[in-house]
């Protein structure tokens, strides 16, 4: 059962779609604290800033596809992870530390080289999506 009292570690995106590189961020992301949870910024058809205006997946659409592939990878919503879905955030902003950590994560060249504006071409070119 996910404990609201324990370290918990926060992903804020628009997972346009959630990809492969997506779920190493987030088996990165447990491995500290053993839970997380992943917020989904509402920008469906709307821009999430400045290059960041092709958003066609609905929450719904986006809540389901991560966890169908984090079930596949063997973590349970409600157990390892919660979906939560969050107005359109464009800026994170905090007065001194308070007892938490902002964190840049890196990957080798393959894991960053996965792109959800190739994946949405992609889908676009086969008639997945509009």
């Amino acid at each position: 059962m996910f404990d609201t009292k324990k370290p918990t570690v926060l992903l804020l995106g628009r997972w346009q779609p959630w990809h492969d590189g997506h779920l190493e961020l987030f088996k990165r992301a447990i491995s500290k604290t053993g839970q997380v949870i992943i917020q989904v910024r509402d920008v469906k058809d709307s821009s999430g800033g400045v290059g960041q205006d092709d958003n066609p997946f609905s929450f719904e659409e986006i809540a389901n596809n991560i966890e169908k592939k984090l079930n596949l990878s063997g973590y349970c919503l409600n157990e390892h992870y919660l979906i939560q879905l969050v107005p359109n955030i464009t800026n994170i902003t905090y007065g001194r530390g308070v007892g938490y950590k902002i964190e840049q994560e890196s990957f080798e060249s393959e894991i960053e080289s996965i792109s959800a504006t190739k994946i949405r071409k992609t889908l676009r070119e086969e008639g997945k999506i509009e």
